[in-house]
């Protein structure tokens, strides 16, 4: 049995999960950070309670994985990008709680081994996630080993639109500011003010907020200001997509984070129409499958756990 650890920005998540990948047990607490050593024993802590629920003990465990927003290097956290670390021995502060082998990872990294072994990966050797949310995360996994160092591959800084947008990174034209749940909505807001007629307004209200649903809810009634939102967002999420399928050619890109629940026929069938248009492979060669992630919420605690099996 394995134990993946989830930590997010404001929540840790960890879960027992067995060697098929089935989700025993999980628990979870907020994170309330007080210094690494606190927050080391806060993680082994709640990995025990996960086992505890999932009736193991802790000499069942072969190992324990952690997934965190930010760079990894083998045993240390490099830096997080919403915790205070930089530069933390966390293995080695963990197992002074738990002192079982431990395994450090990028949380969109975790995302796509566990979709590589229980999602929509399952059978291929060359796998991609795409991760839509506040920025883009992608994992990339080659010949069945996770590639990309220290950190998760930065796909969402390559740009694609030059003299674009101004990134938080320093860029112009990054994917994420055109692709991300993010700038979606900020998209979503700006057809909302132009076309107040539309029924974007209706569909935000009917929602609680302006989300990355919103678009998509209008669209489904048939409002033209939404269909067009949706049609452009398309089009840039197929512009990154399309170049990570012609570097990487893998046997399926799976799209991930909150954006892809949206309907089929208005996010991943255009979707795939653009990128059979455009990539490489029309020419002859790999044809790249595009999916949904199918793991939702459990996929970064899945591939923690199953971490020291693509490392």
């Amino acid at each position: 049995m394995f134990v993946g650890i989830d930590v997010g920005g404001t929540n840790l998540k960890a879960g027992l999960v067995d060697g098929e990948g089935r989700l025993l047990a999980a628990a979870r607490r907020p994170l309330h950070f007080s210094g690494a050593e606190a927050f080391a024993a806060d993680l082994a802590e709640l990995a025990l309670q996960a086992v505890r629920q999932g009736g193991a003990a802790p000499e069942d465990l072969e190992s324990v994985g952690i997934g965190l927003p930010g760079a990894v290097d083998g045993g240390e956290v490099v830096y997080t990008a919403n915790i205070p670390l930089k530069h933390v021995p966390l293995e080695r502060l963990f197992r002074q709680h738990l002192d079982i082998p431990v395994y450090l990872g990028n949380d969109a990294d975790c995302a796509a081994v566990g979709e590589f072994f229980c999602g929509a990966g399952r059978g291929c050797r060359d796998f991609v996630v795409v991760t839509l949310g506040t920025g883009i995360g992608a994992g990339i996994i080659i010949n069945g080993r996770l590639q990309g160092g220290a950190a998760s591959s930065e796909a969402g800084h390559m740009a694609i639109m030059q003299g674009g947008e101004l990134c938080n990174c320093g860029r112009r034209g990054c994917w994420e500011r055109y692709a991300s749940a993010t700038a979606l909505i900020a998209q979503t807001r700006a057809a909302m003010e132009a076309h107040p007629e539309s029924g974007l307004r209706a569909a935000a209200e009917a929602l609680g907020a302006v989300d990355g649903r919103t678009a998509f809810q209008a669209a489904l009634a048939g409002d033209e200001t939404a269909l067009a939102v949706c049609r452009q967002y398309v089009e840039y999420l197929a512009g990154g997509t399309t170049s990570l399928i012609n570097i990487l050619r893998p046997e399926a890109v799976s799209i991930g984070g909150g954006v892809a629940a949206a309907p089929e026929q208005l996010l991943l069938e255009p979707l795939r129409r653009i990128v059979e248009q455009e990539a490489y492979a029309r020419h002859g060669g790999r044809v790249t499958r595009v999916v949904r992630a199918e793991l939702g919420n459990d996929a970064g605690i899945i591939g923690a756990a199953f971490l020291e099996k693509v490392l």
